[in-house]
């Protein structure tokens, strides 16, 4: 591993510093991964974006946290999977979705599982899925625009998902009690 600054406002490149701002009125904090994003200011602020637009799709809180989720538990992100579980609390997403996304379970809601086959059929695929997979997808509800909608959140776990690999991103002071590891 290489070692990576976790950059502050102070140390962090001049065009990061009011993308630093942003992460800070977006978080009360700056985030880990944020401060190992600093080092190139358009990756980060590429991440802000595509974290934006993630909010933006149509998906609800549930649903937005399936995609996230089942992507950082298929990259086995020892720093998104806690984030992220604190994130889907304070989003009001039931403790039992949390826990089965966490643990990659089948989940209990039907049509949510449906989402999650479909975001791991795609990010396994590389964005090739099985016909059968994609009708089941339709048949519970989703639309072409949901499907491209997990596209962009899976670019948005890309780079953070990678980036904690390669930085060994530490977790949050927040987070640490949602650590996790893969089985």
């Amino acid at each position: 591993m290489t070692d990576f600054t976790l950059h502050t406002k102070e140390s962090a490149p001049e065009a990061s510093k009011s993308l630093l701002d942003n992460s800070e009125k977006a978080f009360g904090m700056v985030p880990n991964l944020h401060a190992v994003m600093a080092e190139a200011p358009t990756l980060l602020e590429g991440y802000q974006v595509l974290h934006k637009l993630a909010q933006d799709t149509s998906f609800n809180a549930e649903e937005l946290t399936v995609v996230w989720q089942t992507v950082n538990v298929e990259h086995a992100c020892h720093y998104c999977v806690p984030a992220h579980t604190g994130i889907a609390k304070s989003m009001q997403v039931r403790d039992d979705l949390i826990e089965e996304l966490r643990n990659g379970e089948t989940l209990s809601d039907s049509k949510l599982n449906t989402l999650k086959e479909t975001v791991l059929a795609l990010t396994r695929g590389r964005g090739n899925a099985e016909k059968s997979q994609l009708d089941a997808f339709y048949k519970a509800g989703y639309e072409h625009k949901q499907l491209l909608e997990i596209v962009l959140i899976l670019a948005q776990k890309v780079m953070s998902n990678y980036i904690n690999h390669l930085a060994d991103t530490p977790v949050d002071e927040p987070f640490k009690k949602f650590e996790w590891s893969p089985k």
